[in-house]
């Protein structure tokens, strides 16, 4: 059977024959490159302030600059992973990271509104199916009972990425300008694209691990029958819809965030920068202190999951809500800081849910749709229509209304509930035979 055969090539490999010293200079080379995937795509947010003022932006113009590579993501992610499987991982690594550490260097050198957006949709294109393939290689050359452990780690990445692009973005902007904070992004990113140039042997990586067979089988899989297991289920539609409502509000504070402290609390953007990557890296605590919560009290039962993600949600809701009603001063920093360390809570049992209720070789696709939604309802939109309120009703006022996309998450996991109880991945299995 297709799935069995499938299945056999991705999930039962044989172990690769390489070095271990080999094996964690391509891990650190990895999450090297996913440290500048996340600092190119959120170095922006730090410097929104400057080019405001240097081009007399709208806050809805400000807005679609950030989100524009998320839009991209969201779009490309799949079909280039697909590209990836057919053409070499490896090598497609090496030319994402070029491609979006040129264009951010391109954003640096950027002289009005449409040639920044153009260079911030490249940045988009490069990073599309990093991550994706990036895991991918990772699972591939490291034994399989630390695949948990190295996705883990390296998903974690994104979060500091986001921290540092914040932060030093921030730093570099006050002191030299906004456009060598984008060079100093660029610059990162192209040496270590040359460093994984030189050190990633592809025959060595994806040769040795027979990753190569294995992708060209998942590469020929029919797209029909991927398409009719990652929508069999109401529960699977509910997931996907409200983990991406829920990351609206993700998309929205992480891109203004940094201009409503610089507005608000008269903060430089140095300083500016550097707390927002704080309430960053509150949600990135908060991450894994929800998935640790959801194993440990939802267990084997995905009801049980899903009013977890639905606590959290609401928990997020209330935090930013209050958060936002309050006076500027330091009860508010603190909910802001306690409502943004629930706001990705959803990510954990979310790919839980969906790998409990989709067949096991059919994994990848469900994920790849998953981002889909995250990026596509969620932190794409969440900052251009941030921005768009903003124009119109201000920046604080925009951001009081976030939380209501958390309780419409909360409303959809809730109706997905009921269609939970009674399906299973193998249920699924049994439906494309």
């Amino acid at each position: 059977m297709a799935l069995d055969a499938l299945q056999t090539a991705c999930y039962q490999r044989e172990q690769p024959h390489l070095s271990r010293s080999y094996i964690w200079v391509i891990f650190a080379l990895t999450f090297g490159l996913i440290l500048s995937d996340y600092m190119s795509r959120q170095v922006l947010n730090a410097v929104f302030p400057q080019i405001k003022a240097e081009w007399g932006l709208s806050d809805i113009q400000l807005g679609s600059l950030s989100g524009i590579v998320s839009l991209a993501v969201g779009l490309l992610a799949f079909p280039l992973s697909l590209a990836a499987d057919r053409w070499g991982r490896v090598r497609s690594i090496t030319i994402m990271a070029a491609v979006w550490s040129l264009a951010t260097l391109l954003c640096g050198l950027s002289h009005n509104y449409f040639t920044l957006l153009s260079a911030r949709f490249l940045v988009g294109v490069g990073e599309a199916a990093y991550a994706s393939v990036g895991v991918a290689i990772l699972i591939s050359i490291f034994p399989s009972r630390y695949t948990s452990t190295i996705t883990g780690a390296f998903m974690a990445g994104g979060m500091f990425g986001s921290v540092m692009g914040i932060g030093m973005g921030g730093a570099l902007a006050s002191h030299f300008g906004w456009r060598s904070a984008f060079a100093g992004m660029a610059v990162f990113g192209i040496v270590l694209t040359l460093l994984y140039m030189l050190v990633a042997n592809p025959s060595r990586i994806e040769g040795e691990t027979g990753a190569s067979a294995g992708n060209r089988s998942a590469a020929r899989w029919p797209i029909k029958r991927v398409l009719r297991a990652v929508f069999s289920s109401p529960a699977l539609i509910c997931v996907y819809f409200g983990s991406g409502l829920q990351l609206f509000i993700n998309g929205g504070m992480l891109a203004w965030l940094p201009s409503f402290l610089n507005r608000a609390y008269d903060m430089p953007l140095s300083q500016a920068g550097a707390v927002a990557a704080i309430f960053v890296l509150c949600g990135a605590c908060g991450m894994p202190f929800c998935g640790v919560l959801v194993d440990r009290v939802g267990r084997d039962s995905p009801r049980r999951k899903m009013f977890l993600a639905i606590a959290f949600n609401l928990a997020c809701a209330i935090l930013l809500s209050t958060a936002f009603q309050l006076p500027v001063g330091t009860a508010q920093l603190v909910f802001i800081a306690l409502g943004m360390f629930f706001s990705a809570g959803i990510v954990g049992p979310s790919g839980t849910m969906v790998a409990k209720l989709t067949p096991t070789p059919i994994h990848g696709a469900a994920m790849a749709t998953l981002a889909l939604a995250y990026n596509i309802l969620g932190l794409a939109p969440g900052s251009i229509v941030t921005g768009a309120l903003a124009d119109r009703l201000g920046l604080v006022p925009a951001l009081q209304l976030l939380p209501i996309f958390g309780v419409a998450s909360a409303v959809i996991l809730l109706i997905g509930v009921r269609y939970v109880s009674g399906y299973g991945a193998a249920q699924f299995g049994n439906r494309l035979q």
